[in-house]
C-alpha cells in the first residue's frame, strides 16, 4: 500500500473506488467483467494451461460468464488445481476493504456485525485497506475429518469472556475458511472426500445465505465464487457429492489427458526442472519415448484405467532421465549433459509408482511392466524416424559376429567410439536432425538410439544379465552389461 490510497472509508468515498460501483458489484460479476475484456484483447486466458483450448476452458469459460459455481471432474494430474488457481488472475489486482477485518468486509456493504458497529461509531474515519488478489484464493483439500468449525466457523469462549458477550452473539464467532474466502474464490479438491453433513453446510450457505453454529442461526450472506475438483472414479469408494449440492452446482465439466503427443512434450518441456547449472542438451527423441510412455501406459490393459496415469509421470521420468545423465557427466568431468536411453531405463522408480496394476500386471510385476512399455515406447518413436530407412547395414555388423557393450556409467567419447566401429551407424544419425559435427553426447544418444530402436523390432538383441557370447567364446565369469547382439543368438532376458 502507497501513500496515494485511501486509508479511511472518507478518503475512499472521494477516490477512484467509487460506492456506486463497489456497494452492488459482487465477485462473479468482477471475474466476468475482466474476463470479457480479456477475451476482448486476445492471447492465453489461463497461464501454464496446456490442451484444454479447444474443450475444457470453453467450458470454464461459459460458467464465469453465467456467474456460476462449477467442479471439475477427471482422474489424477489433469492439471484441475492449477486451473482453478489460475482463475485467481482474473480478480482485480486489489480491492478494498475494512481494515483488521477476519473476513475481508467492503466497506461499502458490510456484513459482519464487527464491522458494521464500527463503521456506525467511526463513519467516514473508519480505517480502511487493499487486499492483493493473490490472498483472495481460499483452498481446502477435503478429508473426512473436516468439521463444519473448519468450514464455516464456531463459538469462541475467549472471545465471548473478553468482550462480554454471550455465546449466542456474532461477536463471539470464530471464522472458518468459507467465511475467510468472503469475496473472493473458495476452492475446495477431492469434493467427494468431505462428509455429507460438511455438504450440507456448504450449500446452505451458498444458497441461502445462513448457517447454524452451536445451534445459533447466523446469517452470512458471503459473496464467494464456490469452485470444486473431484475424481469421478473414487464416488463409490471414497464417497459421493450428495444430490442437493450436486444441484447447485452450476457447471460439471471434464478435464482430460493431452490428446496429443506434442500437447504432452509441451507440457513436460514447461513442468520437468531440467534448468541445472550444468550444459544440458535434451534429444527431441527423448521427449518424445517419455511422452509415448505416458500414451502406451494409458492404454495397457495391465494397468489401471479407472486410476489413470498422470501427466505428472512423464515429467517426473524426465527429470530422473536428466539427473542420471548428469551423474554420468559428473563422474566424468564432462561439461555437457546429454541423455541416453540408457538414462530412460534408470528412471524407472520415476515411473513404476505412477500407475496402479490390474491383476495381470500384479503377476508380472510393475519394474517388468515399465520396461515393457520403455522398449514399446522406444519401437513406435524409432519406426517414425526410420520407417522405410535401410539400417541392413547395422544388423549385418551384429550378424557377422560384432558384439558392443555401452556401459551406463560410460563416457560419450567412449560411447562414441563403440559406435564407429558400426558399419554405418552414425551416418543414419541424419535422419534425426544429427549432424557429424554435433557434439560427441548428442552422436552417443542418436547412435544408442538407433541400436535400441533395432532391439525392440527384434532385429538385434540386447542382454542386460548375460551380456553376448558368440558360440565360439567361453562364457565370462563375470556377466557383461547392456550389450547388443545379433537376435538369432539370444533372446533378451
Amino acid at each position: 500500500m502507497t501513500n496515494s490510497k485511501p486509508t479511511t472509508l472518507g478518503e475512499l468515498r472521494r477516490s477512484a473506488y467509487p460506492e456506486s460501483k463497489w456497494k452492488e458489484r459482487s465477485v462473479k460479476d468482477e471475474l466476468r467483467e475482466n474476463l470479457l475484456d480479456r477475451l476482448k484483447k486476445g492471447g492465453p486466458l489461463f497461464q501454464g494451461i496446456i490442451g484444454y483450448d479447444d474443450t475444457v476452458i470453453p467450458q470454464v469459460v461459459n460458467a464465469i460468464l453465467s456467474k456460476q459455481n462449477f467442479i471439475l471432474l477427471g482422474l489424477r494430474g489433469q492439471a484441475k488445481s492449477r486451473l482453478l488457481r489460475s482463475i485467481a488472475d482474473l480478480l482485480d489486482e486489489e480491492i478494498p476493504v475494512v481494515a483488521g477485518c477476519e473476513i475481508n468486509d467492503n466497506p461499502y456493504a458490510p456484513i459482519c456485525r464487527s464491522c458494521r458497529l464500527q463503521i456506525e461509531k467511526l463513519g467516514d474515519a473508519t480505517p480502511v485497506a487493499f487486499l492483493n488478489r493473490k490472498f483472495r484464493y481460499v483452498e481446502k483439500l477435503a478429508t473426512p475429518d473436516v468439521t463444519i468449525a473448519d468450514m464455516i466457523g464456531d463459538i469462541d469462549p475467549i472471545k465471548a469472556a473478553r468482550g462480554g458477550h454471550q455465546l449466542s452473539d456474532e461477536l463471539t464467532i470464530h471464522y472458518g475458511l468459507l467465511p475467510r474466502a468472503h469475496r473472493g474464490i473458495f476452492a475446495i479438491n477431492e469434493l467427494p472426500d468431505l462428509a455429507g453433513k460438511i455438504q450440507v453446510g456448504l450449500f446452505n450457505i451458498m444458497q441461502e445465505g445462513d448457517v447454524q453454529i452451536k445451534g445459533y442461526p447466523i446469517r452470512l450472506p458471503l459473496d464467494v465464487v464456490l469452485v470444486f475438483t473431484a475424481n469421478p472414479e473414487d464416488y463409490t469408494a471414497r464417497g459421493k457429492i450428495i444430490t442437493p449440492l450436486k444441484d447447485r452446482i452450476g457447471s460439471e465439466i471434464r478435464t482430460h489427458y493431452p490428446l496429443t503427443k506434442q500437447e504432452g512434450v509441451s507440457i513436460t518441456r514447461q513442468e520437468a526442472w531440467l534448468a541445472r547449472h550444468t550444459r544440458i542438451a535434451i534429444p527431441d527423441f527423448i521427449y518424445d519415448i517419455v511422452e509415448e510412455i505416458a500414451f502406451l501406459a494409458r492404454s495397457d490393459k495391465k494397468i489401471d484405467k479407472r486410476s489413470g496415469v498422470s501427466q505428472r509421470m512423464p515429467v517426473s521420468c524426465m527429470e530422473i532421465v536428466v539427473s542420471n545423465a548428469e551423474r554420468r557427466s559428473v563422474s566424468n568431468r564432462s561439461q555437457d549433459v546429454v541423455p541416453r536411453i540408457v538414462d530412460v531405463y534408470a528412471a524407472l522408480p520415476a515411473i513404476t509408482g505412477k500407475f496402479e496394476l490390474e491383476y495381470e500386471g500384479e503377476l508380472k510385476g510393475a519394474d517388468s511392466v515399465a520396461r515393457d512399455l520403455i522398449r514399446a515406447a522406444v519401437g513406435k518413436i524409432f519406426q517414425k524416424y526410420y520407417e522405410g530407412i535401410d539400417l541392413e547395414s547395422i544388423v549385418k555388423w551384429f550378424e557377422l559376429g560384432g558384439a558392443l557393450k555401452l556401459p551406463e556409467m560410460a563416457s560419450d567419447a567412449e560411447v562414441l567410439t563403440g559406435l564407429k566401429k558400426i558399419q554405418g551407424l552414425l551416418e543414419k544419425v541424419a535422419v534425426l536432425g544429427v549432424k557429424a559435427k554435433d557434439s560427441p553426447g548428442i552422436l552417443a544418444s542418436a547412435g544408442e538410439f538407433i541400436l535400441e530402436g533395432l532391439h525392440a523390432h527384434k532385429r538385434i538383441t540386447r542382454s542386460e544379465e548375460l551380456g553376448f557370447m558368440s558360440e565360439e567364446t567361453k562364457k565370462p565369469s563375470t556377466p557383461l552389461r547392456d550389450e547388443y547382439r545379433p537376435a538369432s543368438k539370444r533372446s533378451y532376458n
